[in-house]
């Protein structure tokens, strides 16, 4: 407990005493001491005397030096504590303002580049069975080239695309759910390239890239390079490596890997590359649409609040 000390000089015009000791409520002064609980205001209303004037100078104790260094340990870890709260909310936001800070392609320059790219890719894939298909007819080594791919559709292949487009879309739902890595990079992707479209380009954006990759990768390397495993997976790691770039990482090419094996699956079992084309394009339509169906939702909910 901290003591309170109160020196009290009494003047008085007749008598001048330092050493009077004077009894009052509640405390006791002898000299310049005071011993137990004084009240003040009580003193000075009551007085000494009517000659006398009171004159209390109180002195308080400070609190000790362990208990200041603490105190001021603490604010001091307050204080900083409170400071790296308000950095990391500097950093957050800053990051969550680089992340919204895509690229964003307009709607001409898509459309462009979708055309373009899939005109080359099938033109390649068109050579490449050219090229195979004189080589076999003239006796030239070909790698296991023994069968073709045709463009047939039955019933049977129907009931293959169906299952491709739900086994590859929902697969890719649980994995916008469950891998952030992932969906960062087809948010990416469909960011910088679904954004400007409107809803027409969603199919121009689906079927001439899913057309013209299965021509080449599951029409034109597959049949080259045998139809068997090997050929499928190869083939597929392939597919998946192209495409990396344009915001999709790693774990976008794993996933395309796995897009592409399905496929040479399905083109081995249907010999014909009609499933494969129509399997893709239509999962790269499904994708298209849910996510502008959930981004317009979220810029919904953004607004209301």
């Amino acid at each position: 407990m901290n003591l309170l000390t109160i020196n009290c000089r009494c003047k008085s015009t007749n008598v001048t005493s330092t050493f009077n000791p004077l009894t009052w409520r509640n405390s006791t002064f002898m000299g310049r001491k005071d011993i137990g609980l004084c009240n003040v205001r009580r003193v000075l209303l009551r007085g000494l005397c009517s000659r006398s004037n009171v004159m209390p100078k109180v002195y308080a104790k400070r609190k000790s030096a362990r208990k200041l260094e603490r105190t001021n340990e603490e604010v001091s870890i307050t204080s900083s504590s409170a400071d790296d709260n308000a950095q990391d909310v500097k950093m957050n936001s800053s990051d969550s303002s680089k992340n919204r800070l895509i690229n964003v392609s307009s709607r001409s320059s898509v459309l462009q580049a979708c055309i373009i790219t899939s005109g080359l890719i099938a033109a390649l894939g068109v050579i490449i069975q050219q090229v195979s298909h004189v080589a076999s007819i003239e006796g030239l080594p070909v790698i296991d080239c023994t069968s073709e791919v045709s463009f047939s559709f039955e019933m049977r292949q129907l009931q293959l695309i169906i299952g491709l487009v739900v086994l590859i879309s929902s697969s890719r739902f649980l994995l916008l759910k469950a891998w952030p890595d992932f969906a960062e990079s087809s948010e990416a992707a469909n960011r910088q390239v679904l954004t400007s479209l409107q809803p027409l380009d969603y199919a121009v954006v689906a079927f001439l890239p899913g057309i013209s990759e299965e021509l080449l990768f599951r029409g034109a390397l597959l049949p080259l390079l045998g139809f068997n495993w090997a050929s499928v997976v190869a083939t597929a790691a392939i597919f998946g490596i192209l495409h990396l770039g344009g915001g999709r990482k790693y774990s976008f090419a794993i996933w395309a890997t796995f897009v592409g094996i399905a496929y040479g699956y399905a083109t081995i079992e249907s010999s014909s590359i009609v499933v494969p084309m129509a399997s893709h394009a239509l999962n790269n339509l499904v994708g298209g649409i849910l996510w502008r169906y959930e981004s317009r939702s979220l810029e919904n909910c953004e607004d209301k609040n």
